[in-house]
């Protein structure tokens, strides 16, 4: 698989995984990397549970990430990356009918160690917002 391929199905993964509420697996792909400035598993893990409502008892926010238009520019003999993507973030909950409530724009950072890349950064732009309320603990 060539660079750019794996990038983007780090990107995808990422909304696998916060779509299935697996917050320690959104962690660990961040094993060297940092969101909005919290670096490393621990702090991002921490960081998800105080800002994602998780709802029971299906154990997920109840939501789908859709992450279009990525933009992958690979720097192979540095073993580095970058990318800008945009964000979709539809629910549904027992008081929320279907519907979008945030999109907006990551900008993220990789790095490839032991030949595995990595997220290295992650910075969120939130451009657009609906009902939230379900969504986020904020």
């Amino acid at each position: 698989m060539d660079s750019a391929r794996a990038i983007e199905n780090l990107l995808y993964r990422y909304a696998e995984l916060i779509d299935a509420g697996d917050l320690d697996g959104v962690a660990a792909l961040f094993e060297h990397g940092s969101v909005m400035g919290q670096h490393g598993p621990a702090a991002v893990r921490e960081l998800y549970a105080a800002t994602t409502r998780i709802h029971e008892p299906a154990g997920t926010p109840l939501t789908h990430h859709v992450v279009t238009n990525p933009i992958v520019e690979v720097d192979e003999s540095a073993g580095t990356a970058g990318c800008r993507s945009r964000f979709t973030v539809l629910q549904a909950t027992d008081a929320l009918p279907l519907q979008p409530v945030a999109a907006g724009r990551y900008v993220d950072t990789f790095t490839r160690v032991d030949g595995r890349w990595w997220f290295a950064s992650r910075t969120m732009h939130l451009d657009l917002t609906g009902d939230l309320s379900q969504h986020l603990l904020l």
